[in-house]
């Protein structure tokens, strides 16, 4: 840790810094009146949460009975079981598929039995998946909403897949190898979760009330996931079709602002309309997944 000076810095920054990472203090104060030296103070200290002292085993030396009292605390918002203690804990969030897609913020706790994601207020267990089960775990790769790449957790358990955001998500990685978790299992990125068969830009043209407007943003192409569109600030995709929901696929030619191509996506809610640079590939897919979609509708 190096030191640092923000004179920005307020007492809400400071008292995070201190929950979350904890500060050590190398102090060296002489105290004078009237410019006479009275009184000398050397201060070596370390001061951080109590989850961040014992995440770091800086409170090993504590009696049991002490380590307990701590642990009753700490239950008091997330419950423990027995013998169960906190590995990790940081800031962080999972991403709910059903019944809608959308991140859910709380705490992430990675304890000696399993890995959390728990919100405080109203107090509910957003994730949580026991250690033993977790067969995969890696670092995927997720665009944000301001363009940037960010490193989400890829977990595979027994429910299935889930995706999690972490402030440190490298080193829960690290902890999560280091108590053996998932390294024997499969990696993520494997059977089960091919990449995109397409990720570009693409515009997309949304109905408003004032008239129909063609927007710019990203677009996806997934086998499994089917076909996504959102704009750059965008909280969630504004278009979101599954592989079965992708019924026909068609070109008409109009000028846009891709060029002079418009691809008509039908689908049970109505058609989409979009553009890119390069549609042939776009269309080329889409009628994959339409094809599909209709075998599984004949059979």
């Amino acid at each position: 840790m190096q030191p640092t000076r923000d004179p920005r810095a307020t007492l809400p920054d400071l008292l995070e810094v201190l929950l979350n990472k904890g500060v050590y203090l190398d102090l060296d104060l002489i105290i004078t009146i009237a410019d006479i030296p009275l009184i000398g103070i050397n201060l070596r200290a370390t001061i951080a949460g109590i989850e961040t002292m014992l995440e770091y085993g800086m409170m090993r030396s504590w009696d049991e009975q002490t380590r307990a009292w701590v642990r009753r605390s700490v239950s008091r918002h997330l419950p423990l079981a027995d013998g169960e203690e906190i590995v990790a804990r940081m800031a962080g969030g999972h991403r709910q598929e059903v019944p809608y897609e959308t991140w859910r913020p709380g705490t992430v706790y990675l304890t000696t039995h399993r890995l959390v994601v728990h919100r405080r207020e109203p107090a509910e267990t957003l994730w949580q998946a026991p250690l033993a089960g977790i067969t995969a775990v890696d670092l995927h790769a997720e665009r944000a909403i301001g363009g940037e790449d960010r490193a989400r957790l890829l977990v595979i358990a027994p429910d299935g897949e889930a995706l999690l955001s972490a402030a440190e998500p490298q080193r829960l990685l690290e902890l999560l190898r280091q108590l053996g978790v998932g390294a024997a299992g499969p990696r993520p990125g494997l059977p089960g979760r091919p990449a995109p068969a397409l990720e570009g830009q693409m515009w997309f043209l949304e109905r408003r009330a004032g008239g129909p407007l063609w927007r710019g943003g990203t677009a996806t192409l997934d086998p499994v996931a089917g076909l996504t569109w959102k704009g750059a600030l965008d909280a969630r995709p504004a278009v979101r079709l599954r592989p079965g929901a992708v019924t026909s696929v068609a070109v008409e030619r109009a000028r846009v602002p891709a060029g002079e191509a418009v691809i008509v996506v039908g689908s049970p809610a109505g058609e989409v309309r979009l553009a890119a640079g390069d549609p042939e590939p776009w269309v080329r897919e889409l009628r994959r997944l339409a094809a599909a979609s209709e075998r599984e509708g004949t059979a």
